[in-house]
């Protein structure tokens, strides 16, 4: 896999699991999915931040 492709699927699952997780959040606010613990909803997003930070060193420290 080359870097562009995986800096591309990186980046693509970084939208994934911020646009899930902020969705979630806001039906959740609104009482759609209120069974849905904080927990879940912290771990989407930080794992988005986590998946961001991964796609950025790979695009500037990694030159494999």
């Amino acid at each position: 896999m080359s870097q562009s492709s995986l800096n591309r699927r990186l980046i693509q699952l970084f939208g994934i699991l911020l646009g899930i997780g902020i969705a979630v959040w806001v039906m959740r606010g609104f009482g759609l999915l209120s069974f849905i613990p904080g927990g879940i909803i912290w771990l989407l997003l930080l794992g988005a931040i986590a998946i961001g930070v991964l796609s950025y060193v790979q695009k500037t420290w990694w030159r494999f």
